[in-house]
């Protein structure tokens, strides 16, 4: 669990209702369900419009990875394609074929079958930053769906505002219902822009970090298998791919050895 993720909405959450609380209000006062109706379903049909249906069920489907750290365990990952780099400098590149059947990453596995089959350096290369960049293209729209739902978020708030107001309007004779009315109108502001800054675009944000580590953890493994299929030696292997590792990453290692 990402305990920045959790720990920053529920401190938000605290302070923007502990503060209301302070002033005197009560939680209950901004429950509104229909203001929330009015919120998340005319952000989500502004979404919908602006999306392909595919696009927005990945945004949501990735959603996890804000709550949730994958646990890329580079270091391992590393070990692995130095075991396989000391294989083929061994029994040869060719040997690697009865390894494939246990490689869970596909990216790694793909890239290997194609160092095994003979596929010159330079051809695998092209070949597999051609997914990578594809593959990129096609996740950098899903961070997309939450900034534009951030940007939605708040105007379609004003709306539900206006709707309330309009509602108000028609009981004017009756001053107490006027001013709970515009209390309640509110709310749906509220909402807005609360769901835009304390999840829609730290979600967006979040998950950018997240996809470039799995870019970045693509990139690596086509470095390892290109030096491998080229032949070089598994400790310089080694040496290029703990260049992929952030500089915490490296002292970690370093403190366990």
């Amino acid at each position: 669990m990402d305990k920045a993720t959790i720990g920053g909405i529920l401190l938000a959450l605290a302070g923007i209702l502990g503060g209301m609380t302070i002033e005197g209000g009560k939680v209950s006062q901004i429950l509104q369900p229909t203001a929330a109706m009015i919120v998340f379903g005319g952000t989500l049909g502004a979404i919908l419009i602006m999306y392909p249906l595919p696009i927005v069920m990945g945004g949501f489907s990735r959603l996890a990875h804000v709550f949730f750290e994958k646990g890329n365990n580079l270091e391992g990952l590393i070990k692995e394609i130095v075991g396989y780099a000391n294989k083929a400098r061994k029994e040869g590149i060719v040997a690697l074929d009865k390894d494939l059947d246990g490689i869970k990453d596909p990216f790694l596995k793909k890239s290997l079958m194609l160092a095994v089959d003979g596929t010159e350096p330079q051809e695998l290369r092209k070949i597999m930053e051609l997914e990578m960049d594809n593959q990129a293209e096609h996740e950098e729209r899903l961070p997309q769906v939450f900034e534009s739902a951030g940007g939605y978020a708040p105007t379609i708030g004003i709306i539900g505002a206006v709707l309330g107001l309009i509602q108000v309007m028609q009981h004017l004779d009756n001053i107490e219902e006027v001013g709970r009315g515009i209390a309640v109108a509110f709310v749906a502001t509220i909402y807005g822009v609360a769901s835009a800054n304390i999840f829609f675009l730290p979600a967006g944000g979040k998950l950018k970090i997240r996809l470039r580590e799995e870019q970045l953890t693509r990139e690596m493994i086509l470095e390892g298998v290109i030096s491998i299929l080229e032949g070089l030696n598994p400790r310089m292997v080694e040496t290029k791919l703990r260049g992929f590792l952030a500089e915490s990453e490296k002292q970690a290692v370093e403190t366990k050895k």
